[in-house]
């Protein structure tokens, strides 16, 4: 089943349970979605891992408002927008944890031998490619540098 089916069903059920959040956060989802498909001018659909990247960003830009809101001390606008993250991340694939992330660039450090920053594009492309939507690219980044240096 395509995410945008996915999306309408859930749609359609928070719709049926009055849930406002998460409403707000289907329809911002499924506007993204239909964006992305559009602006590419191709008939064909979004492939799996561009959805995965487009969600990622949508969850990516509500932590972060999340986190200048109660900075400002706003905790009513900060909790809705952590509640329209948890209903995004649904949609992700489970994220591995910091230790799963560190073995895998671990792995890849001495597959290709890298050493010293110097190496971190090549690291971090390869990681990047091979965590897919699995891990978030500051995680992964973190992880790269502290292992390289």
């Amino acid at each position: 089943m395509s995410l945008q089916t996915l999306i309408m069903d859930e749609i359609k059920n928070a719709m049926k349970a009055k849930d406002t959040v998460a409403l707000e956060a289907l329809r911002a989802v499924k506007s993204e979605l239909l964006l992305a498909s559009t602006a590419s001018g191709s008939k064909e659909d979004l492939s799996e891992e561009d959805e995965i990247k487009l969600l990622q960003r949508l969850v990516k830009t509500r932590k972060e408002s999340a986190r200048i809101f109660t900075e400002q001390n706003r905790p009513d606008l900060a909790e809705p927008e952590l509640a329209q993250v948890a209903v995004i991340e649904k949609f992700l694939p489970a994220q591995l944890s910091e230790e799963e992330v560190e073995a895998v660039v671990a792995k890849i450090i001495a597959e290709t031998g890298a050493s010293g920053i110097a190496s971190m594009g090549k690291v971090m492309g390869l990681a990047s490619a091979q965590l897919g939507g699995t891990a978030e690219g500051k995680t992964i980044s973190t992880i790269v540098k502290k292992l390289l240096s």
